[in-house]
Protein backbone atom coordinates (compact mmCIF):
# COMPACT_ATOMS: atom_id res chain seq x y z
CA UNK A 1 0.00 0.00 0.00
CA UNK A 2 1.11 3.83 -1.04
CA UNK A 3 0.55 6.48 1.14
CA UNK A 4 1.63 10.05 0.86
CA UNK A 5 1.69 12.26 3.61
CA UNK A 6 1.85 16.00 3.02
CA UNK A 7 3.52 18.04 5.65
CA UNK A 8 6.79 18.68 7.34
CA UNK A 9 6.36 18.87 11.23
CA UNK A 10 6.13 16.47 14.11
CA UNK A 11 2.76 15.74 13.63
CA UNK A 12 3.56 14.46 10.03
CA UNK A 13 6.69 12.46 11.77
CA UNK A 14 4.23 11.13 14.19
CA UNK A 15 1.39 9.75 11.40
CA UNK A 16 3.97 7.97 9.62
CA UNK A 17 5.76 6.08 12.26
CA UNK A 18 1.81 5.09 13.56
CA UNK A 19 1.43 3.90 10.33
CA UNK A 20 4.49 1.92 10.70
CA UNK A 21 3.87 0.60 14.19
CA UNK A 22 0.69 0.01 13.97
CA UNK A 23 0.12 -1.52 10.37
CA UNK A 24 1.33 -5.57 9.61
CA UNK A 25 0.82 -4.98 5.86
CA UNK A 26 3.44 -4.27 3.11
CA UNK A 27 3.36 -0.13 3.19
CA UNK A 28 5.24 2.03 1.04
CA UNK A 29 5.47 5.83 2.87
CA UNK A 30 6.21 9.39 0.66
CA UNK A 31 5.97 12.77 2.33
CA UNK A 32 5.87 16.48 0.72
CA UNK A 33 7.78 17.99 1.30
CA UNK A 34 9.16 16.31 4.91
CA UNK A 35 12.26 16.86 7.20
CA UNK A 36 15.05 15.20 7.69
CA UNK A 37 13.65 12.50 10.58
CA UNK A 38 10.67 11.77 8.49
CA UNK A 39 13.06 10.77 5.36
CA UNK A 40 14.56 7.88 7.62
CA UNK A 41 10.97 5.61 7.29
CA UNK A 42 9.59 7.68 4.01
CA UNK A 43 10.78 9.04 0.60
CA UNK A 44 10.60 12.97 0.99
CA UNK A 45 10.42 15.02 -2.07
CA UNK A 46 10.13 19.04 -1.58
CA UNK A 47 7.01 20.04 -2.91
CA UNK A 48 5.42 22.91 -1.58
CA UNK A 49 2.34 22.32 0.84
CA UNK A 50 0.68 24.91 -0.79
CA UNK A 51 1.35 23.51 -4.40
CA UNK A 52 -2.18 21.42 -4.83
CA UNK A 53 -1.46 21.15 -8.16
CA UNK A 54 2.18 19.36 -8.19
CA UNK A 55 0.85 17.17 -4.59
CA UNK A 56 -1.98 16.10 -7.14
CA UNK A 57 0.29 15.47 -9.79
CA UNK A 58 2.23 13.22 -7.71
CA UNK A 59 0.01 11.17 -6.26
CA UNK A 60 -1.24 10.52 -9.66
CA UNK A 61 2.07 9.31 -11.46
CA UNK A 62 3.38 7.58 -8.00
CA UNK A 63 -0.26 5.57 -8.07
CA UNK A 64 -0.65 6.82 -4.80
CA UNK A 65 -3.22 4.33 -2.70
CA UNK A 66 -4.35 7.06 -0.27
CA UNK A 67 -3.28 10.56 0.68
CA UNK A 68 -3.43 12.27 4.42
CA UNK A 69 -2.80 15.93 4.71
CA UNK A 70 -0.95 17.19 7.78
CA UNK A 71 -1.40 21.07 8.12
CA UNK A 72 -4.53 22.92 7.87
CA UNK A 73 -3.64 25.50 4.69
CA UNK A 74 -3.91 22.94 2.45
CA UNK A 75 -7.17 22.08 3.56
CA UNK A 76 -8.48 25.19 3.28
CA UNK A 77 -7.35 25.84 -0.26
CA UNK A 78 -9.16 23.31 -1.41
CA UNK A 79 -6.83 19.97 -1.72
CA UNK A 80 -9.33 17.93 -0.92
CA UNK A 81 -11.76 19.13 -3.70
CA UNK A 82 -8.63 19.09 -6.27
CA UNK A 83 -7.51 15.07 -5.46
CA UNK A 84 -11.33 13.70 -5.62
CA UNK A 85 -12.06 15.45 -8.79
CA UNK A 86 -9.03 13.62 -10.53
CA UNK A 87 -10.16 10.33 -8.18
CA UNK A 88 -7.74 10.45 -5.46
CA UNK A 89 -8.55 8.95 -2.10
CA UNK A 90 -7.61 11.60 0.44
CA UNK A 91 -8.48 11.81 3.82
CA UNK A 92 -9.91 15.34 4.67
CA UNK A 93 -12.77 17.55 4.69
CA UNK A 94 -13.19 19.60 1.17
CA UNK A 95 -13.12 23.32 1.41
CA UNK A 96 -16.33 24.52 2.37
CA UNK A 97 -16.18 22.07 5.61
CA UNK A 98 -12.57 23.29 6.29
CA UNK A 99 -14.19 27.17 7.28
CA UNK A 100 -14.38 25.76 10.37
CA UNK A 101 -10.45 26.04 11.07
CA UNK A 102 -10.25 28.74 8.03
CA UNK A 103 -12.85 31.31 9.04
CA UNK A 104 -12.57 32.32 12.86
CA UNK A 105 -15.97 34.29 11.88
CA UNK A 106 -17.54 31.56 10.14
CA UNK A 107 -17.13 29.11 12.88
CA UNK A 108 -18.95 31.80 15.64
CA UNK A 109 -21.40 32.11 13.40
CA UNK A 110 -21.79 28.13 12.72
CA UNK A 111 -21.83 27.93 16.48
CA UNK A 112 -24.68 30.41 16.60
CA UNK A 113 -26.71 28.82 14.09
CA UNK A 114 -26.82 25.19 15.98
CA UNK A 115 -26.83 26.60 19.35
CA UNK A 116 -23.24 25.13 20.07
CA UNK A 117 -21.57 26.61 23.47
CA UNK A 118 -19.00 29.26 22.67
CA UNK A 119 -17.83 32.98 24.24
CA UNK A 120 -19.83 35.48 23.67
CA UNK A 121 -18.03 37.60 21.15
CA UNK A 122 -18.45 40.51 18.03
CA UNK A 123 -16.90 40.62 14.57
CA UNK A 124 -15.31 43.10 13.70
CA UNK A 125 -14.79 44.61 9.56
CA UNK A 126 -11.76 46.47 10.22
CA UNK A 127 -9.26 46.65 13.30
CA UNK A 128 -10.58 50.25 13.76
CA UNK A 129 -14.24 49.08 14.05
CA UNK A 130 -12.30 46.13 16.80
CA UNK A 131 -11.06 49.32 18.62
CA UNK A 132 -14.30 50.72 19.27
CA UNK A 133 -15.84 46.89 20.14
CA UNK A 134 -13.03 47.72 23.23
CA UNK A 135 -14.12 51.40 23.86
CA UNK A 136 -17.79 50.23 23.96
CA UNK A 137 -17.18 48.81 27.27
CA UNK A 138 -19.11 45.84 26.23
CA UNK A 139 -16.38 43.35 27.47
CA UNK A 140 -15.37 45.43 30.90
CA UNK A 141 -13.59 48.26 31.61
CA UNK A 142 -9.67 48.57 31.15
CA UNK A 143 -8.31 46.81 33.60
CA UNK A 144 -10.57 43.72 32.12
CA UNK A 145 -8.78 40.85 30.21
CA UNK A 146 -10.41 40.63 26.27
CA UNK A 147 -9.83 38.17 23.57
CA UNK A 148 -8.62 39.12 20.12
CA UNK A 149 -8.61 36.92 17.05
CA UNK A 150 -7.53 37.56 13.31
CA UNK A 151 -10.39 36.16 11.75
CA UNK A 152 -8.23 33.75 9.24
CA UNK A 153 -5.24 31.32 9.34
CA UNK A 154 -2.25 32.73 10.66
CA UNK A 155 0.11 29.50 11.86
CA UNK A 156 -0.67 30.22 15.63
CA UNK A 157 0.09 33.89 15.47
CA UNK A 158 -3.51 35.30 15.28
CA UNK A 159 -4.84 35.09 19.16
CA UNK A 160 -3.96 37.53 21.72
CA UNK A 161 -5.61 37.03 24.95
CA UNK A 162 -5.18 40.68 26.67
CA UNK A 163 -4.92 40.73 30.28
CA UNK A 164 -6.10 44.64 29.79
CA UNK A 165 -6.97 47.56 27.35
CA UNK A 166 -3.60 48.06 26.95
CA UNK A 167 -2.41 44.80 26.06
CA UNK A 168 -5.67 44.54 23.48
CA UNK A 169 -4.44 48.00 22.27
CA UNK A 170 -0.93 46.28 21.68
CA UNK A 171 -2.42 43.13 20.09
CA UNK A 172 -4.96 45.37 17.48
CA UNK A 173 -1.13 47.29 16.82
CA UNK A 174 0.62 44.18 16.18
CA UNK A 175 -2.16 42.96 13.72
CA UNK A 176 -2.17 46.17 11.93
CA UNK A 177 1.77 46.16 11.30
CA UNK A 178 1.74 42.76 9.62
CA UNK A 179 1.94 40.11 12.64
CA UNK A 180 -0.36 37.83 10.53
CA UNK A 181 -0.95 38.24 6.57
CA UNK A 182 -3.11 41.09 5.95
CA UNK A 183 -5.99 38.47 4.57
CA UNK A 184 -5.99 36.60 7.89
CA UNK A 185 -6.71 39.88 9.44
CA UNK A 186 -9.52 40.99 7.52
CA UNK A 187 -12.02 40.27 10.04
CA UNK A 188 -11.20 40.71 13.76
CA UNK A 189 -13.07 38.51 16.35
CA UNK A 190 -13.31 40.48 20.15
CA UNK A 191 -14.17 38.05 22.48
CA UNK A 192 -15.21 37.73 26.14
CA UNK A 193 -12.38 35.73 28.37
CA UNK A 194 -13.43 32.27 29.69
CA UNK A 195 -11.68 30.80 32.62
CA UNK A 196 -10.97 27.26 32.85
CA UNK A 197 -8.49 24.86 31.71
CA UNK A 198 -8.80 23.79 28.25
CA UNK A 199 -8.84 20.38 27.01
CA UNK A 200 -8.55 19.20 23.07
CA UNK A 201 -10.97 16.54 21.99
CA UNK A 202 -10.35 14.85 18.75
CA UNK A 203 -11.96 12.54 16.77
CA UNK A 204 -12.18 10.31 13.65
CA UNK A 205 -15.18 11.19 11.38
CA UNK A 206 -17.11 10.33 8.39
CA UNK A 207 -20.79 12.34 8.38
CA UNK A 208 -22.86 11.86 11.69
CA UNK A 209 -19.96 8.66 12.68
CA UNK A 210 -17.15 9.30 14.25
CA UNK A 211 -14.67 7.78 16.72
CA UNK A 212 -13.00 10.20 19.77
CA UNK A 213 -9.27 9.93 20.53
CA UNK A 214 -7.91 10.36 23.61
CA UNK A 215 -8.58 13.84 25.58
CA UNK A 216 -5.27 15.95 25.22
CA UNK A 217 -4.53 19.22 26.82
CA UNK A 218 -1.76 21.11 24.84
CA UNK A 219 0.45 24.13 26.94
CA UNK A 220 0.92 27.13 24.42
CA UNK A 221 2.67 29.84 26.33
CA UNK A 222 6.50 29.77 26.03
CA UNK A 223 7.15 29.81 29.65
CA UNK A 224 6.55 27.91 32.46
CA UNK A 225 3.84 28.22 34.48
CA UNK A 226 1.86 29.11 31.53
CA UNK A 227 3.55 32.62 30.95
CA UNK A 228 5.25 34.68 27.95
CA UNK A 229 4.18 34.60 24.56
CA UNK A 230 1.49 31.86 22.93
CA UNK A 231 3.61 29.01 20.38
CA UNK A 232 2.31 26.52 18.13
CA UNK A 233 2.64 24.25 21.11
CA UNK A 234 5.38 23.79 24.02
CA UNK A 235 4.06 20.17 25.14
CA UNK A 236 0.94 18.26 25.64
CA UNK A 237 -0.33 15.30 27.67
CA UNK A 238 -3.15 12.65 27.26
CA UNK A 239 -4.36 11.00 31.02
CA UNK A 240 -7.49 10.20 32.49
CA UNK A 241 -7.25 13.50 34.35
CA UNK A 242 -7.69 15.52 31.15
CA UNK A 243 -11.39 14.68 31.33
CA UNK A 244 -14.04 13.01 33.36
CA UNK A 245 -16.45 11.11 31.97
CA UNK A 246 -19.33 13.21 32.62
CA UNK A 247 -17.54 15.99 30.67
CA UNK A 248 -16.67 13.92 28.32
CA UNK A 249 -20.49 12.82 27.60
CA UNK A 250 -21.36 16.27 27.92
CA UNK A 251 -19.19 17.62 25.44
CA UNK A 252 -20.18 15.09 23.19
CA UNK A 253 -24.09 16.02 23.43
CA UNK A 254 -23.94 19.35 23.51
CA UNK A 255 -20.71 20.20 21.38
CA UNK A 256 -19.92 16.85 18.70
CA UNK A 257 -22.87 15.99 17.88
CA UNK A 258 -24.61 19.01 17.14
CA UNK A 259 -21.18 20.58 15.53
CA UNK A 260 -21.45 17.12 12.74
CA UNK A 261 -25.06 17.15 12.37
CA UNK A 262 -25.00 20.89 12.19
CA UNK A 263 -22.31 20.26 8.96
CA UNK A 264 -24.54 17.92 7.38
CA UNK A 265 -27.26 19.98 7.46
CA UNK A 266 -25.58 22.75 6.19
CA UNK A 267 -24.43 20.20 3.19
CA UNK A 268 -20.78 20.41 4.20
CA UNK A 269 -20.58 16.82 5.67
CA UNK A 270 -17.67 16.81 7.83
CA UNK A 271 -14.80 13.84 6.61
CA UNK A 272 -11.90 13.77 8.21
CA UNK A 273 -10.27 14.49 11.53
CA UNK A 274 -12.23 17.34 13.54
CA UNK A 275 -10.12 18.67 16.84
CA UNK A 276 -12.50 20.99 19.41
CA UNK A 277 -10.93 23.08 21.34
CA UNK A 278 -12.90 23.77 24.79
CA UNK A 279 -12.55 25.54 27.93
CA UNK A 280 -13.75 24.27 30.79
CA UNK A 281 -15.72 26.81 32.74
CA UNK A 282 -17.81 26.64 35.80
CA UNK A 283 -20.47 26.96 33.34
CA UNK A 284 -19.83 23.73 31.69
CA UNK A 285 -17.48 23.21 28.22
CA UNK A 286 -17.55 26.23 25.97
CA UNK A 287 -15.92 25.75 22.45
CA UNK A 288 -12.67 28.07 22.01
CA UNK A 289 -11.89 27.06 18.23
CA UNK A 290 -11.94 24.23 15.57
CA UNK A 291 -9.13 22.99 13.82
CA UNK A 292 -9.91 20.40 10.94
CA UNK A 293 -7.12 18.05 11.34
CA UNK A 294 -4.69 16.88 13.93
CA UNK A 295 -2.99 18.84 15.62
CA UNK A 296 0.36 19.76 16.62
CA UNK A 297 1.95 18.90 19.42
CA UNK A 298 -1.46 16.50 20.84
CA UNK A 299 -0.58 14.30 17.55
CA UNK A 300 2.19 12.89 19.14
CA UNK A 301 0.82 12.45 22.47
CA UNK A 302 -2.30 10.65 21.09
CA UNK A 303 -0.99 8.21 18.50
CA UNK A 304 1.97 6.43 20.74
CA UNK A 305 -1.42 5.25 22.47
CA UNK A 306 -3.00 3.63 19.10
CA UNK A 307 -3.54 0.03 18.84
CA UNK A 308 -5.37 -0.30 15.66
CA UNK A 309 -4.04 0.07 12.27
CA UNK A 310 -3.51 3.99 11.66
CA UNK A 311 -4.26 3.04 7.65
CA UNK A 312 -7.53 0.76 7.96
CA UNK A 313 -8.96 3.71 10.12
CA UNK A 314 -7.78 6.47 6.37
CA UNK A 315 -9.36 3.91 4.12
CA UNK A 316 -12.57 3.37 6.50
CA UNK A 317 -12.83 7.69 6.43
CA UNK A 318 -11.93 7.74 2.67
CA UNK A 319 -14.50 4.55 1.93
CA UNK A 320 -17.07 6.50 4.61
CA UNK A 321 -17.62 2.97 6.59
CA UNK A 322 -16.21 4.73 9.68
CA UNK A 323 -19.11 3.49 11.71
CA UNK A 324 -18.65 -0.14 11.51
CA UNK A 325 -14.73 0.15 12.68
CA UNK A 326 -14.00 -0.44 16.47
CA UNK A 327 -10.72 1.78 17.50
CA UNK A 328 -8.59 0.58 20.32
CA UNK A 329 -6.05 2.56 22.71
CA UNK A 330 -3.71 1.78 25.00
CA UNK A 331 -5.06 3.15 28.43
CA UNK A 332 -1.47 4.35 29.90
CA UNK A 333 -0.95 7.86 30.05
CA UNK A 334 1.46 9.55 27.44
CA UNK A 335 3.14 12.96 27.27
CA UNK A 336 5.03 15.03 24.76
CA UNK A 337 7.62 17.79 25.48
CA UNK A 338 8.66 20.21 22.86
CA UNK A 339 12.59 20.73 22.28
CA UNK A 340 12.54 24.57 20.66
CA UNK A 341 15.62 26.36 19.36
CA UNK A 342 16.93 29.60 20.48
CA UNK A 343 14.81 32.76 19.87
CA UNK A 344 10.99 30.66 19.53
CA UNK A 345 8.80 31.85 18.97
CA UNK A 346 9.60 35.09 18.00
CA UNK A 347 13.12 34.68 15.72
CA UNK A 348 14.41 30.90 16.28
CA UNK A 349 17.91 30.67 15.63
CA UNK A 350 18.71 28.03 12.94
CA UNK A 351 21.28 25.57 11.68
CA UNK A 352 22.68 24.67 15.52
CA UNK A 353 23.98 21.46 15.74
CA UNK A 354 21.98 18.82 17.84
CA UNK A 355 23.78 16.61 20.15
CA UNK A 356 22.76 13.21 22.38
CA UNK A 357 19.54 12.27 19.80
CA UNK A 358 21.40 8.91 19.48
CA UNK A 359 21.81 8.61 23.39
CA UNK A 360 17.24 9.78 23.94
CA UNK A 361 16.98 7.00 21.27
CA UNK A 362 17.71 4.21 24.09
CA UNK A 363 15.58 5.02 26.54
CA UNK A 364 12.85 2.71 26.54
CA UNK A 365 8.88 3.99 26.04
CA UNK A 366 10.78 7.11 24.35
CA UNK A 367 9.45 8.14 20.59
CA UNK A 368 11.43 11.31 19.18
CA UNK A 369 9.80 13.01 16.20
CA UNK A 370 11.58 15.81 14.64
CA UNK A 371 9.33 18.67 14.10
CA UNK A 372 12.66 20.52 12.10
CA UNK A 373 15.51 19.38 11.67
CA UNK A 374 17.97 18.84 8.39
CA UNK A 375 21.36 17.01 8.10
CA UNK A 376 24.35 18.48 7.38
CA UNK A 377 27.69 18.01 4.73
CA UNK A 378 28.48 15.31 7.26
CA UNK A 379 25.27 13.55 8.57
CA UNK A 380 25.42 15.66 11.17
CA UNK A 381 22.03 16.58 12.81
CA UNK A 382 20.69 20.11 12.67
CA UNK A 383 18.15 22.81 13.81
CA UNK A 384 16.09 24.30 10.85
CA UNK A 385 12.39 25.90 12.83
CA UNK A 386 11.16 26.94 15.84
CA UNK A 387 10.15 23.68 17.29
CA UNK A 388 12.83 21.27 16.78
CA UNK A 389 12.04 18.18 18.08
CA UNK A 390 8.89 16.29 20.30
CA UNK A 391 10.24 14.35 22.83
CA UNK A 392 7.47 11.74 23.53
CA UNK A 393 6.88 9.14 26.12
CA UNK A 394 4.02 6.44 27.72
CA UNK A 395 3.53 5.21 31.05
CA UNK A 396 1.39 3.53 33.13
CA UNK A 397 0.55 6.99 35.17
CA UNK A 398 1.38 10.34 33.66
CA UNK A 399 4.47 11.03 36.05
CA UNK A 400 6.15 7.81 34.43
CA UNK A 401 4.92 9.61 30.70
CA UNK A 402 6.57 12.27 32.12
CA UNK A 403 9.77 11.10 33.86
CA UNK A 404 10.62 9.15 30.82
CA UNK A 405 10.06 12.14 28.80
CA UNK A 406 12.48 14.10 30.93
CA UNK A 407 15.36 11.51 31.13
CA UNK A 408 15.34 11.66 27.21
CA UNK A 409 15.22 15.40 26.72
CA UNK A 410 18.19 15.77 28.91
CA UNK A 411 20.22 13.80 26.40
CA UNK A 412 19.41 16.62 24.45
CA UNK A 413 21.62 19.42 23.31
CA UNK A 414 21.98 22.56 21.18
CA UNK A 415 22.97 25.99 21.76
CA UNK A 416 20.22 28.21 22.92
CA UNK A 417 17.68 24.99 23.42
CA UNK A 418 14.73 25.74 25.49
CA UNK A 419 11.87 23.95 26.63
CA UNK A 420 9.21 24.01 29.21
CA UNK A 421 9.70 21.69 32.64
CA UNK A 422 6.29 22.01 33.81
CA UNK A 423 4.55 20.38 31.03
CA UNK A 424 1.05 18.33 32.41
CA UNK A 425 1.77 20.35 35.92
CA UNK A 426 -0.24 23.18 34.84
CA UNK A 427 -3.84 23.15 33.38
CA UNK A 428 -3.04 24.54 30.51
CA UNK A 429 -3.74 28.51 29.38
CA UNK A 430 -6.94 29.70 31.17
CA UNK A 431 -7.97 32.92 29.91
CA UNK A 432 -9.20 32.49 26.37
CA UNK A 433 -8.49 30.44 22.85
CA UNK A 434 -4.79 30.51 21.68
CA UNK A 435 -4.73 28.66 18.40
Amino acid sequence: MKIFIVGSGGREHAICCSLRQTSKRPMELFCAPGNAGIAQIAHCSPIPVSDTAALATFAHENKIDLTMIGPEAPLADGIVDVFEQRGLKIVGPNRNAARLESSKAFAKDFMRRHAIPTASHHVASSIEEAARILESGEFGGEHDPVVIKADGLAAGKGVFVACDRLQASEALDELKRGVVAAEAASKIIVEETLEGPEVSVLLFSVGKDFRLMPAARDHKRVGEGDTGPNTGGMGSITDSSVLDEATRVRIVCEVVEPTLRGCAAEGIPFRGILFVGLMLTHDGPRVLEYNVRFGDPETQAILVRLQTDLAEIFEAISETRLGSMGINWSSESSACVVLAAKGYPAKPETGAIIEGLDRARLHEHVSIFHAATTRGANGEWLTAGGRVLGVTAIGETLDVALSRCYAAASEIHWPGMHYRRDIGRTRGHDLGAVS
